[in-house]
């Protein structure tokens, strides 16, 4: 195929230098999620390994300080359990000593908390499923 036009050497030198400093290219993709990042304002507190009383605190702390900070939308990793030890004490609820299920309990029934939280929700696949949940903050 025969080109119409061709290359100027004006054009030729124009394309090497702008390949040259390719950094300052707007690039729409980073941006993009940057943007979106800044916008919904996603905040994550990954809980494995801790107790189940560290692990409430520290969820109570977080959401205090994200809801005066302004985030709108949390994601709390707790794990799914699978590795608990309430399988081997026949006196413990298998359920409720598990991070997955007591901290959406203690978070319901914390008078702190309750009028901070629009609601709170399972996590999508994505960010962890059923080891993990979304809470949706109420605007400052």
């Amino acid at each position: 195929m025969k080109k119409k036009y061709p290359v100027t050497p004006k054009d030729k030198k124009d394309w090497i230098d702008f390949t040259k400093h390719l950094e300052d290219v707007y690039d729409k993709e980073i941006n993009f999620i940057k943007k979106n990042s800044e916008t919904d304002k996603i905040r994550r507190l990954d809980l494995h390994g801790l107790s189940l009383n560290l692990a409430n605190k520290t969820v109570k702390k977080f959401i205090i300080e994200s809801f005066e900070t302004g985030y709108t939308k949390l994601l709390i990793i707790t794990g799914k359990g699978l590795r608990s030890k309430v399988n081997k004490n026949p006196y413990l609820s298998q359920q409720m000593n598990v991070l997955k299920y007591s901290v959406p309990e203690f978070i319901n029934n914390d008078e702190d908390l309750f009028g901070k939280i629009r609601k709170i929700s399972k996590a999508d696949i994505r960010d962890g499923g059923e080891g993990a949940f979304y809470i949706f903050l109420k605007k400052v």
